[in-house]
């Protein structure tokens, strides 16, 4: 609609209809933004994919492109307003893994809107626009309330910063609460998500979302930057997707600085899982329910600070007649009267849940050690307790414990705690916290009998 006609729509207050001249999208970017190409081979698989959404064939997409190929421009920005344009009545919601990234998609798709769409007087802020037709934009960050707005298009863009939120458990499960909670519910009826994130992690909102029940209803669309085999686009392997501003010569120099890992999830857009020296995630399996007649220990490795420093772990192992079992971690940043509380706590739990646990605490060097100990057994006046005057270095005591792991003899309990206990055991020795590998590495020799006789103190 012509500049001027959209003055006089705003000036007389009157919504917008459906435009019928309005050109198809992949044709309508030349005329929004003539200067750019909008003619790489890849972006015209990205236009079939969008022309379903619009026409109502599929509503569920995952675009995984790797970074500066415009995936941001393309679709979140000129999509959202080229679909405003064809219907000013469109509510659409922006979300990024913050307000401040949110907003700027927001402010982009309202100065691209000047002179193509009516913008109502009554609602301006950055953050919620509205067009004199009753649509408009509304931009939200990772964990912000949607709440008085639907939505007939939702675009997730970016929802994780970076690979240290992305490694986060707590993270990744608030993305996802927020998610499922609040952005999912403001779904209109009919209407359409995209999702266009870089994959740094298998169990980010992406993997979590493919590993459901409306996985089936997503369409998903990878394009690496350097072809793989069976390339989707045709291309042979090792083709740039981009050669005009991202050649093979320049994608490998990438790689090479950044390291395979993360080229892989960057610009690959397949994430790795992170293994160590020590531990693979691939070894470990997951049971549902324990058989009868198990030996447990529950080992804990204990700090006493709270909100910063060591983590307090206690890990539960459970000894059945064909392998081990990680049965529960408990785990947290607790000063030493929260520390003592909790520990108390989960044996009492653990008596009710498994009978007679034994619990092993690890005891420091010096004589402050010794007080420890001795303080740790009182703690736990009633129960089968027994501390381990530990000695050699951590990867030594774990090797027994990885030997077992990777001979498929160790199982995790389907729990909360999994990603969280895999993610340390799979950076050991390396990692930033070493507290749940030396819960469970002393939990594991106590159920062999390797924790030598010699080492266990009378701390009564």
């Amino acid at each position: 609609m012509a500049a001027a006609a959209v003055a006089e729509a705003k000036r007389r207050g009157l919504a917008i209809p459906i435009s019928q001249s309005l050109r198809p999208f992949h044709e309508w970017l030349w005329d929004v933004t003539p200067a750019w190409n909008w003619n790489w081979h890849y972006q015209h698989d990205i236009y079939q994919h969008l022309n379903n959404l619009t026409d109502g064939n599929r509503r569920k997409l995952m675009l995984f492109i790797p970074p500066r190929h415009g995936k941001s421009e393309l679709v979140t920005i000129r999509y959202s307003l080229w679909r405003l344009i064809r219907d000013p009545q469109t509510r659409v919601i922006i979300g990024a893994y913050n307000q401040t990234l949110a907003e700027k998609f927001s402010r982009k798709i309202r100065r691209l809107s000047t002179g193509r769409l009516a913008l109502s007087d009554d609602r301006t802020a950055v953050q919620d626009w509205e067009t004199t037709a009753g649509g408009g934009v509304r931009a939200v960050g990772v964990g912000g309330g949607i709440t008085g707005v639907g939505g007939d298009l939702i675009v997730i863009d970016d929802p994780v910063k970076s690979r240290e939120e992305a490694n986060s458990v707590t993270y990744r499960d608030k993305t996802w609460d927020w998610y499922t909670d609040d952005l999912y519910t403001r779904l209109e009826p009919g209407g359409a998500v995209i999702l266009i994130m870089t994959r740094w992690h298998e169990d980010d909102l992406a993997g979590r979302i493919l590993r459901s029940e409306d996985a089936p209803n997503w369409t998903v669309i990878r394009f690496p930057a350097l072809a793989e085999k069976d390339d989707p686009l045709g291309r042979s392997v090792g083709d740039a997707l981009c050669p005009d501003r991202y050649p093979r010569e320049e994608l490998l120099k990438i790689r090479t600085v950044q390291g395979g890992r993360s080229f892989s999830a960057l610009y690959q857009q397949e994430p790795q899982e992170q293994e160590g020296d020590i531990f693979k995630r691939s070894w470990f399996g997951y049971e549902r329910e324990l058989p009868t007649g198990c030996r447990y220990v529950r080992y804990w490795d204990r700090a006493a600070t709270a909100d910063g420093g060591d983590f307090t772990a206690g890990v539960l192992v459970a000894k059945t007649p064909d392998f081990y079992v990680v049965v529960d971690v408990v785990r947290g940043q607790w000063s030493t009267y929260e520390r003592d509380k909790k520990i108390r706590q989960t044996a009492e739990i653990d008596y009710q849940k498994y009978g007679n646990v034994r619990i092993v605490g690890e005891q420091e060097p010096g004589s402050s050690g010794v007080d420890a100990a001795r303080a740790f057994v009182r703690l736990l006046d009633g129960f089968s307790v027994t501390v381990d005057r530990v000695t050699g270095d951590k990867a030594t005591r774990a090797e027994p414990l990885a030997s077992q792991c990777e001979a498929g003899r160790v199982r995790l309990m389907v729990g909360a705690w999994n990603e969280e206990f895999l993610d340390e055991l799979c950076s050991f020795p390396n990692g930033a916290h070493d507290d749940q590998v030396d819960g469970a590495s002393g939990a594991y020799n106590k159920l062999v009998g390797t924790l030598d006789a010699s080492r266990l103190v009378d701390a009564v």
